[in-house]
């Protein structure tokens, strides 16, 4: 019976659309198919886009807008975003696939760059979102002597509306790259979360430790 069960999933067959849609629902299915046919057509576009995104919450949260117009915000953010943020996530998932053997998991660097960059699909509706809030608040929203001023109480649900939004897309984003990185890896849940942080601890734990003797002196 579980032999049966397995060569049923083994002829699953999902097309593009199926992919980005069935992820939110049946992620780890989607997943096991990704790995399984080394399934890898919008890789690039989706770390682009998540790289995009990354500079934009960067250009935030740094006030970009208090030092330039908005269309060099939006010229930064994309041009960075799309030579350089892929780069990042590269370097992360051979950490990931390096650290992931200490754990006796699986998985190369491509194979779990791949799962990670479909993993990033609900980067696409926060971009939307960003997308709203710039048309709506203009480079005020890269500025930190801004107040964005609500009119009503429309106004207020507006934004408050886009921060929950995102908020619960990243931390999906997150959940689905743990279920990701354990079907690839054919590691547990938790073995999979210490996975994703131990590179992190690797590369930043030394990084504050300069920075700390720096100070000290």
């Amino acid at each position: 019976m579980e032999e049966s069960f397995d060569e049923v999933k083994d002829e699953i067959y999902f097309t593009d659309k199926e992919i980005f849609f069935r992820i939110w629902t049946s992620p780890r299915l989607v997943f096991k198919y990704i790995n399984d046919k080394e399934y890898g057509e919008y890789v690039t576009i989706l770390l682009v886009l998540a790289g995009i995104l990354n500079v934009f919450d960067r250009a935030i949260t740094k006030n970009f807008g208090d030092t330039m117009p908005l269309w060099g915000v939006i010229f930064i953010c994309i041009a960075a975003g799309a030579l350089l943020g892929w780069l990042s996530f590269y370097i992360y998932a051979a950490l990931v696939s390096w650290t992931g053997g200490l754990l006796h998991g699986e998985g190369d660097t491509e194979s779990i760059l791949r799962i990670m960059s479909y993993a990033k699909i609900p980067v696409i509706l926060v971009l939307v979102l960003l997308a709203l809030q710039i048309v709506a608040y203009g480079n005020a929203l890269f500025q930190s002597d801004v107040t964005l001023e609500y009119s009503d109480w429309a106004d207020t649900m507006f934004l408050y509306g886009f921060g929950a939004l995102s908020l619960i897309l990243n931390v999906w984003t997150i959940v689905l790259t743990i279920i990701g990185v354990s079907e690839v890896q054919k590691l547990s849940i938790w073995k999979s979360v210490l996975n994703l942080i131990l590179p992190i601890l690797i590369i930043g734990g030394p990084i504050l430790i300069i920075i700390y003797l720096f100070q000290a002196f």
